[in-house]
């Protein structure tokens, strides 16, 4: 997790000292409403580094850390659709489009514009949060859609009515303070 952690802090071409703030825990939850049955995977492994000061956010969440309730499901996920061997990570590197004051609490509304990888497909998005700030900790929080064709996710025919064709995200995550030692 450290190793994952210097990655998305190089990637981000930043150093110690700015405001840097880090997520090692952030909450995704995948859900598919389909007409005979709805999908649920939820992880909290996903990694994340925020420089408030640029306004930059990057991500990294490994696939396989998917949780479904049941087995077969969490299978099919990782080596049918996802080919998580292959594909061993979704991510977006961004930046907030809004100037937010993380010294001041408060709730704001954001937009993240960037690139979201996920099956090797990279598309730029806008994605739209919620950042709120107490007490020197920032919170995120989204809800968007992923459309399975726009990351060449193939679903066959036959099973259309067990999974949707798009995808709906929830993603929390508590940022805090950067300190070199962590």
């Amino acid at each position: 997790m450290k190793y994952i952690g210097i990655i998305l802090l190089s990637m981000l071409n930043i150093h110690a000292g700015q405001d840097l703030y880090t997520c090692k825990n952030a909450r995704i939850t995948l859900f598919s409403s389909a007409l005979i049955e709805d999908i649920k995977a939820v992880t909290s492994t996903g990694v994340s580094v925020y420089n408030a000061a640029t306004g930059e956010l990057d991500f990294s969440v490994p696939i396989s850390s998917f949780q479904f309730d049941k087995a077969f499901m969490q299978q099919h996920f990782n080596s049918d659709y996802m080919e998580s061997d292959r594909y061993p990570r979704a991510t977006f590197k961004g930046k907030i489009q809004e100037n937010v004051d993380v010294s001041n609490d408060g709730t704001y509304t954001v937009y993240t514009r960037g690139e979201l990888t996920v099956h090797g497909i990279t598309q730029t998005r806008t994605i739209p949060g919620t950042l709120t700030v107490k007490n020197g900790i920032v919170y995120m929080a989204s809800e968007f859609m992923v459309n399975c064709a726009d990351h060449h996710i193939d679903i066959p025919q036959i099973l259309f009515y067990h999974i949707a064709e798009s995808i709906k995200i929830n993603i929390t995550a508590t940022y805090s303070p950067y300190k070199n030692n962590q």
